[in-house]
């Protein structure tokens, strides 16, 4: 047995054990974990694609909502020198294995970059950094629309003036869940794609579909204006739906 194949061996082993824990944690609350499987390479690669745009300068990058690290593995290695990465995960069991692949990621060893693991919910992360580029991976469609807003308003707190918001949404959903939600489902979930369809409207710089991901979605940039306006700073809150 050769050292590629012992290696190969070694990467598919540690995709099935994700795979299984992402299947539990789905089980245990599907709301917040957002999806039955980790994001494909190819999604990754379109979350991290604002990262590879601004190299080679230091950046400070933050992901939100990391899960077991699917697209952290794809961020690292793209991670300028002297960069920043913090990663946001409020599960304290998909964080527990963050930190375990922080502390023995080797690209982290050769290139030194400071990564901080936070446990926390990203609209409650105590911090006044500011950031690059924001890769979430939050499962926004399964959230009130309050946490929606209250999500998107500290995303765009949180980065520079100019710097990149990059979020995935699933292609289908919305059928699917004409289908199956109830009255009250459907509702909650035109109003987030309302929500979302204003901060498209007034921040987006593109939007490409990632076909070669199970299930396939749509990869959004959004940008933080260089200048900002009181009028445009932020999309009105749905105050409708804040009050129920």
């Amino acid at each position: 047995m050769n050292d590629w194949t012992t290696s190969h061996d070694r990467v598919l082993a540690q995709r099935n054990a994700e795979g299984w824990m992402f299947l539990i944690e789905a089980a245990r609350d599907l709301r917040t974990t957002g999806a039955v499987a980790p994001s494909g390479k190819a999604l990754a690669r379109a979350l991290t694609d604002p990262v590879r745009a601004q190299a080679p300068r230091p950046l400070a990058v933050l992901e939100a909502g990391a899960g077991t690290g699917a697209v952290t593995r794809t961020l690292i290695p793209e991670l300028p020198r002297a960069s920043r990465l913090d990663i946001v995960e409020a599960n304290p069991r998909f964080a527990a294995r963050l930190r375990h692949l922080v502390t023995t990621h080797p690209d982290l060893a050769a290139r030194p970059a400071q990564v901080n693991v936070h446990q926390t919910y990203v609209e409650q992360l105590d911090s006044d950094q500011r950031y690059d580029v924001i890769v979430s991976g939050l499962p926004l469609t399964n959230f009130t629309p309050l946490q929606v807003e209250r999500i998107m308003a500290r995303y765009m707190e949180l980065l520079h003036p100019g710097g990149t918001l990059t979020y995935f949404a699933y292609l289908g959903t919305r059928k699917a869940r004409a289908l199956t939600a109830s009255r009250a489902e459907a509702r909650r979930h035109a109003a987030v794609d309302e929500i979302m369809a204003a901060y498209q409207r007034t921040y987006a710089t593109g939007r490409w579909t990632v076909w070669a991901n199970v299930p396939p979605a749509y990869v959004w940039h959004l940008q933080r204006p260089l200048v900002s306006t009181e009028k445009t700073d932020q999309p009105e809150p749905q105050t409708d739906w804040a009050r129920r």
